[in-house]
């Protein structure tokens, strides 16, 4: 069951991540890299800033969506110089403003409920989304899940807790 939705501001963060181009069924080629993004952070001896989070640029729920798989760090020049000689990953930072967000508890399988919530909840309200349409979807300015649960610790994904966090327009 998600909490009630709410607003919420978000200061600006730096992080590290993968980017992939995907569909519904291959979301797992981005999401099972992950701990890639962990394992670069780790070399370099540098504590993730928060949780772990999938950061949805582009969407087209019947097409493709484009994903980054994220870990946030205190600092730009921390996720630059970790970006800088890993490849395929790269450093950036989440926009600051005002978010709408929901925490869902569960299984991930419910996450498609929770989503359609927080827009419901948001159209409900007249808010605007940092989101424009495009010939090839949805393209979002930042649009979050945040994976509150640590996989290590509590391995039952029945009792994960996921934070949905999409900016609104200004």
């Amino acid at each position: 069951m998600p909490t009630e939705p709410h607003i919420v501001e978000r200061a600006e963060q730096p992080y590290v991540a993968i980017r992939g181009v995907v569909t519904m069924r291959t979301i797992a080629e981005i999401a099972d890299r992950l701990p890639e993004v962990f394992g670069r952070v780790g070399a370099h001896g540098v504590e993730p800033a928060g949780a772990p989070f999938f950061k949805y640029n582009l969407i087209d729920m019947e097409g493709r969506l484009e994903i980054e798989a994220g870990v946030p760090v205190a600092a730009v020049a921390e996720a630059a110089d970790i970006a800088q000689d890993a490849g395929e990953l790269f450093s950036g930072v989440l926009p600051a403003g005002r978010y709408a967000t929901v925490t869902h508890a569960g299984h991930p399988s419910g996450l498609l409920d929770a989503t359609a919530a927080l827009l419901d909840w948001a159209a409900e309200r007249g808010l605007r989304w940092d989101m424009a349409e495009t010939r090839d979807g949805e393209k979002w300015g930042c649009r979050l899940e945040l994976y509150k649960t640590d996989p290590r610790v509590e391995p039952d994904m029945n009792k994960w807790e996921t934070e949905l966090a999409f900016r609104l327009a200004d």
